[in-house]
């Protein structure tokens, strides 16, 4: 609650006196809404994943259907498969196959998004309009579960833009290309690094160790402790970590930053890996 007290305040009360400070708080609050989803995701604050649809189902940052993302999370949690461009559905790698298909204009954005920078910049769009494309696709060949997922975001999203427009006089179209667009910037700084490609699963997931962000994130910056148990609230993250610092470090194979300061540092203009997968795949469909 505390969470949609915050952007009703921002929207409502900072807003008018306030426009730029209203919208950078709501942009902190979209992120922070979304990671809020991806614990109900995992079963907090209820075991009921329909009571946690309801509690954090509003669609605060627009782009992504909350049962979409809890679906393709969830399939993430497969750690055999993580990285996989086929199998897992967070990865930014691509095999040979479907990349040499692309265009040079999509390549170059591609490696651009590839960057700190480019992932705050373009990455929710490119994100989003990837992820809709490929929805789109499965449900003109007739996936229902899929059309039900995006009918129930729009429905929901209605609500949002109510409030928006005419609860804090907003204009939609300033709402989305700020707030909700920077907020999920702030997600994409966070999943930048999660994942490398490496030959024991355990080796494929980040720590950042010490971050100002980490209660934005709910210490899913300590993300291997969260792949290992995934079934643990955020709250417990940081104790397991610090419990056992160095076994965790030798478990993902030392894949450690201090912080997300020396990740922006490292790569804010620079790919922090080649976007081809290093491993061979047989498959080339999508």
């Amino acid at each position: 609650m505390f969470c949609y007290a915050g952007w009703i305040l921002a929207g409502r009360l900072i807003y008018p006196v306030s426009p730029f400070l209203a919208l950078g708080i709501m942009a902190f609050l979209v992120a922070f809404h979304s990671s809020l989803q991806h614990e109900a995701i995992h079963g907090h604050p209820t075991p009921s994943a329909l009571y946690n649809e309801i509690l954090v189902g509003i669609p605060l940052g627009l782009a992504y259907p909350y049962r979409r993302y809890r679906t393709t999370h969830l399939l993430h949690h497969h750690d055999e498969t993580l990285t996989d461009p086929h199998d897992d559905p967070e990865s930014y790698y691509w095999d040979y196959a479907h990349w040499s298909r692309l265009g040079h204009v999509k390549r170059l954005l591609l490696t651009i998004n590839n960057t700190v920078l480019g992932r705050l910049l373009l990455g929710p769009l490119i994100g989003s309009v990837r992820f809709f494309l490929s929805d789109l696709h499965q449900i003109r060949a007739g996936n229902r579960t899929i059309r039900c997922a995006w009918i129930i975001h729009i429905l929901s999203g209605v609500p949002v833009a109510i409030i928006v427009t005419r609860g804090f006089h907003i204009p939609f179209w300033l709402y989305a290309i700020g707030p909700a667009y920077a907020g999920n910037a702030l997600i994409g700084l966070r999943s930048y690094c999660e994942h490398q490609w490496h030959e024991k699963p355990d080796g494929r997931t980040i720590i950042v160790e010490q971050s100002l962000l980490s209660i934005l994130f709910l210490y899913n910056n300590l993300h291997v402790v969260h792949h290992a148990r995934p079934g643990e609230p955020w709250f417990r993250m940081a104790r397991l970590y610090a419990q056992d610092r160095k076994g965790w470090q030798t478990r993902n194979r030392g894949y450690v930053y201090r912080g997300y300061r020396h990740i922006i540092w490292r790569y804010l203009v620079r790919p922090k890996e080649p976007l081809l997968h290093p491993q061979e795949h047989p498959k080339t469909d999508y």
